[in-house]
């Protein structure tokens, strides 16, 4: 593998030369750097990213661990990430999976965000206990070197809970997602909540925040025979995609016979006809403000939990 002294024999310079070139410092000139990263490509040279961790401490480099990158959802919310550490000059590297935790400990990277249930918190927890920086975007905790930055998923529940109370609904269906995420949970608890305060009833039928979840609770809904409209909350628009799917078979019509809100807002759902009324809020300003709060930790300014507030979106899926 080349390295720097291979550079600097090359060059005919010393090594610290390469080294100031290589790395943008102002002890070399504009011409002098220009040439020697001329060698460096020639020769193919790749940074040793553990040796530079490891004299300056810093990577510049943020991990974002997500439970899987499935679906519509994340697009936005990445997106939003990247812009907000480029403003710092930071980037990001998606992490999925157990393995990669060790990225923390080995101070791979300078700090984390947490977007992934399966991350157990104790972990996290610990993590933190040694000094590292993490925001969590999928749990409440409590640490010097930890901060949150939730979506309300309260507020957004309630505002479904409420069109379909103001619409006379008789019956609710719940479209629940994963048994121990946070966000799903927190719409579920809400909502059902919020029923008992209308006096709705409400049936619970198991999803997990997939397409095909959605498409197979529609048909366990239907199987029932229930008097029409029926009413659906999708704890998410993916599942709620799922049963327009499904209805697509059937001589049932959305927005009449089925009426449904969803959570998210995503892309697609704004496009299918007719248009998913939904609960919305930003993705991308989730990203920023959590690519944010993740520097201002690392470098030690004042920061404070925050909270990405939710709307409805009307649509054609939901008449009262």
């Amino acid at each position: 593998m080349v390295g720097i002294k291979d550079i600097a024999k090359k060059a005919g310079v010393s090594i610290s030369t390469v080294s100031y070139a290589l790395n943008g410092s102002p002890k070399v000139t504009e011409e002098t750097r220009a040439r020697i990263q001329a060698i460096a490509d020639e020769l193919n040279y790749v940074p040793n990213m553990a040796a530079r961790t490891l004299k300056s401490r810093q990577t510049k480099i943020i991990g974002v661990y997500l439970a899987d990158y499935g679906g519509s959802f994340y697009g936005e919310l990445l997106d939003g990430i990247k812009k907000g550490l480029a403003h710092y000059n930071y980037e990001m590297i998606v992490c999925s999976g157990v393995k990669s935790h060790l990225f923390i400990p080995e101070r791979m990277i300078d700090g984390a965000l947490i977007l992934d249930w399966t991350f157990k918190t104790k972990e996290i927890e610990q993590f933190a206990d040694r000094g590292h920086s993490i925001v969590v975007l999928d749990r409440q905790l409590t640490h010097e070197n930890i901060r949150q930055v939730i979506l309300d998923n309260k507020g957004g529940a309630t505002l479904a809970v409420e069109q379909f109370a103001s619409a006379g609904t008789k019956k609710m269906y719940l479209i629940s997602g994963p048994e121990k995420g946070y966000d799903s949970n927190q719409r579920l608890e809400t909502s059902r909540r919020e029923l008992d305060r209308f006096a709705i009833p409400y049936e619970i039928i198991e999803g997990d925040f997939t397409e095909p979840s959605g498409y197979k609770a529609i048909q366990t809904i239907l199987e029932e025979s229930p008097q029409k409209p029926i009413d659906i909350f999708a704890l998410n628009d993916e599942m709620a995609i799922g049963v327009y799917k499904y209805i697509k078979e059937t001589p049932y019509e959305i927005g009449t016979d089925i009426r449904i809100i969803g959570f998210d807002n995503s892309e697609l759902g704004a496009f299918i006809q007719p248009r998913l009324a939904t609960i919305s809020y930003s993705k991308h300003r989730w990203g920023i403000v959590a690519a944010e709060t993740i520097i201002k930790l690392i470098q030690g300014q004042a920061t404070e939990h925050e909270h990405i507030y939710t709307s409805f979106i009307s649509g054609g899926s939901f008449t009262k």
